[in-house]
């Protein structure tokens, strides 16, 4: 099983989310990435958001895991998401090192409505309200 740690960053009741396009259909992701030999989960969401967002965070505690049970012939996937802030600069994707289409900002109020990868939008609502949680197998849908 492969671990991809995340960042939940909240600004005015709005958390960032990275959107990609997979079909006709928009996917919103947390920031976040694919941990490299040697390094921690805070280190790599630390890294990733530099790199693929041009942004210096604070990472904060852990608030929620979940497995994502890939098809046949992928690896699956535990996803840790932390909560985070901004500590310098303004989220800007760097298409070097990112595929995602836009950064923007979306009302925590919506995040049950929106196709995200990992599908943790009702999770991550609750959990922002009242501290961590580990979800187990998330209802993945696939594209």
């Amino acid at each position: 099983m492969k671990v991809r740690p995340s960042v939940a960053i909240v600004e005015n009741n709005q958390v960032l989310l990275m959107r990609y396009r997979y079909g006709n259909t928009d996917v919103f992701n947390l920031p976040g990435g694919n941990v490299d030999k040697g390094e921690t989960l805070a280190s790599t969401v630390v890294r990733e958001l530099q790199e693929e967002l041009g942004i210096d965070i604070e990472l904060e505690p852990m608030i929620l895991t979940g497995d994502v049970i890939m098809p046949e012939g992928k690896e699956d996937v535990l996803h840790c998401v932390f909560k985070a802030k901004i500590l310098n600069g303004k989220p800007m994707l760097n298409p070097k090192e990112t595929s995602a289409l836009e950064v923007l900002w979306k009302p925590i109020e919506e995040l049950d409505k929106l196709d995200m990868y990992p599908n943790v939008g009702v999770e991550l609502q609750q959990v922002l309200s009242q501290g961590f949680e580990y979800i187990g197998k998330v209802r993945q849908q696939w594209h």
